[in-house]
């Protein structure tokens, strides 16, 4: 009898250590951390029409909610108790506020590493790749300036309550934006100004491109072998916005085309003429709608935003607009099945951009 107690408490130890170790955070896209975040993400909308059909979180619960910034923007805290506790930072997405779509538009690029003036006296630096030639999205970066400091705190406050694993959440532009909190924190943590063993997790939905392809590559490098998705309907328009302008200036410093004009001056006449008007029929166009785009979507769009943040001041435009997506990218499966409930009609633009949509191809995956 002695001997078979004994036996017992061992195997409900080892079997405890088990659930333990089950609990800690792993990379990888995982179905049911989707599904969740999902649930608690969709409680963002302060209608129920936003999570019409979608169940409450099963594990998580809310335990904080963000002021509104001067953007419209907000997040939550959620915390899922148990032996290896768990937090999610889930940031909202655009509203019907005209100055949450002014962030969308605000489209023209920063450096991603540099300074903002939110205010007198008020500044946010951040560092979000170490490329001088990566640039990120302004809108969303000033979008993340009035958010920072709330979300560090809160994150040092769950990891001195024991917490070590961190799911960051967003959808929409809140996925926009959860690319660059993600690189913001695991650049505090390199920094020594949040802890080495905490474990971020990052799920971007639907998440428009944040930024230039020098971005994705420090993005990508930050959290490969799993760290970080972009879950995309293939139906949805959303993740192929902002649109791309590529010129020959963003391309890796040594490039074939690097010497092209003067290889075009040595040729021999008239050679030289056809070859110099096919280079600049070629160069031109791109490099006149990238100025364009820095033109309307930088400098117009910082007008307005003056007028609800007058004393913002940032670095000057980064000259790129070759927006590309970043990260691990899963695709849901969009099918006949899939288009019998949510047809294409051009009268609902984000029929296929909503929460339901998302939850129900994402019950689906095997």
């Amino acid at each position: 009898m002695h001997r078979f107690s004994l036996l017992l408490v061992l195997l409900l130890n080892l079997a405890g250590q088990a659930d333990l170790q089950a609990q800690i955070l792993k990379p990888g896209f995982d179905k049911a951390e989707y599904l969740e975040l999902i649930r608690l993400h969709a409680r963002m909308g302060g209608d129920s029409m936003w999570w019409a059909g979608i169940p409450k979180p099963r594990q998580f619960t809310l335990a904080y909610r963000s002021p509104v910034s001067p953007l419209d923007n907000r997040w939550d805290l959620w915390t899922h108790g148990g032996p290896r506790p768990q937090a999610a930072i889930s940031v909202r997405g655009t509203t019907d506020e005209q100055v949450s779509w002014l962030a969308n538009f605000y489209a023209a690029m920063l450096p991603a590493a540099g300074e903002l003036q939110l205010a007198a006296g008020r500044k946010f630096a951040y560092h979000l790749a170490d490329d001088p030639q990566a640039a990120v999205h302004a809108g969303w970066l000033l979008s993340l300036a009035f958010m920072a400091d709330g979300i560090v705190h809160k994150v040092d406050s769950c990891y001195r309550r024991g917490t070590r694993d961190v799911f960051i959440m967003g959808h929409s532009q809140g996925g926009a934006i959860a690319f660059l909190l993600t690189s913001y924190l695991r650049d505090l943590q390199q920094h020594g100004q949040l802890p080495a063993d905490i474990r971020f997790k990052t799920y971007c939905s639907a998440g428009p491109k944040p930024g230039n392809r020098f971005y994705a590559y420090a993005f990508e490098t930050a959290t490969q072998g799993g760290w970080a998705t972009n879950v995309v309907n293939p139906a949805d328009w959303v993740p192929e916005v902002p649109l791309s302008v590529q010129t020959l200036d963003d391309f890796s410093p040594v490039n074939p085309f690097v010497g092209a004009r003067a290889m075009i001056k040595k040729q021999k006449f008239p050679k030289n003429l056809a070859l110099r008007h096919v280079y600049n029929q070629l160069d031109r166009p791109a490099r006149r709608a990238q100025r364009r785009y820095q033109r309307y979507l930088g400098g117009f769009i910082a007008k307005a935003i003056a007028q609800h943040i007058p004393d913002y001041q940032g670095p000057a435009f980064y000259p790129s607009s070759n927006y590309v997506r970043a990260g691990t990218t899963v695709v849901l499966p969009a099918d006949a099945a899939y288009y019998l409930l949510y047809p294409n009609d051009p009268n609902k633009l984000f029929r296929h951009h909503f929460f339901q949509p998302y939850y129900y191809l994402a019950e689906r995956l095997p």
